[in-house]
């Protein structure tokens, strides 16, 4: 098993992610709040 994590993968070179899903994710972070009040953490989604 300590032969494979020592490898180095060559499929993992070309990760291109399509522009929509980067879009996305983008969008998705810029709408996200969080709001911190005492120990709690609400999450908002502002859509």
């Amino acid at each position: 098993m300590a032969k494979l994590y020592s490898q180095c993968s060559q499929k993992n070179n070309n990760l291109n992610p399509k522009e929509e899903t980067v879009n996305f994710l983008l969008n998705y972070s810029k709408a996200l709040s969080v709001i911190h009040c005492n120990k709690w953490k609400f999450e908002a989604l502002l859509n």
